[in-house]
């Protein structure tokens, strides 16, 4: 198995077809998803269709991809994944960090602890300039990871939702954290 990363307690490890069932489990927990589709259910075609080849992409200004599995590092567990791309595929100055764990890795640090290490490795080893991160306004939890792990809030935004789910009526809000920020903090 690669490795990407690894922190005190998580493995971060390129996504194979192998995970199917795990992103299956994932996304069909309407918890997990509520913030996400309304907590609806994802069908295996659309994760084989949709879901894996997204994950699967290599983005040529990184080299490598944008999303990794989340392992816990002594057992092995799946706990979900986080993102870490750049929103131009030929520039790695601007990225987004995002994440998704399972009910049982909620609440034990592991988000802010895995957004810590990929943006401290964007920073030092990708030329990253401005990691960006969004959610709905009414995603407490979320939110509360993204200023654990160093973001600040930039602005509320209506998004463009083809499907109103509960909660989209108050927005969505967007954090960031510049190079220069994340020096400072240091």
């Amino acid at each position: 198995m690669h490795v990407y990363l690894k922190t005190e307690r998580l493995v971060l490890r390129p996504f194979t077809e192998a995970d199917a069932d795990d992103l299956f489990a994932l996304d069909n927990d309407p918890d997990v998803v509520r913030f996400i589709n309304g907590g609806k259910p994802t069908s295996r075609e659309a994760i084989r269709e949709r879901t894996l080849p997204r994950l699967l992409h290599d983005h040529p200004c990184f080299g490598t991809r944008g999303y990794w599995a989340a392992e816990e590092g002594t057992t092995g567990a799946f706990l979900g994944w986080f993102e870490f791309r750049p929103l131009d595929d030929h520039s790695p100055a601007v990225v987004e960090l995002g994440y998704r764990l399972n009910k049982a890795a909620w609440g034990k640090g592991y988000a802010t602890e895995g957004s810590r290490a990929l943006i401290d490795n964007g920073f030092t080893g990708l030329a990253v300039d401005l990691v960006t991160a969004n959610t709905m306004a009414v995603n407490v939890g979320s939110r509360r990871v993204m200023e654990k792990a160093g973001l600040s809030f930039l602005r509320n935004f209506t998004g463009d939702w083809p499907e109103a789910i509960p909660g989209s009526e108050h927005g969505e809000v967007e954090y960031q954290l510049t190079r220069g920020d994340w020096a400072q903090s240091r």
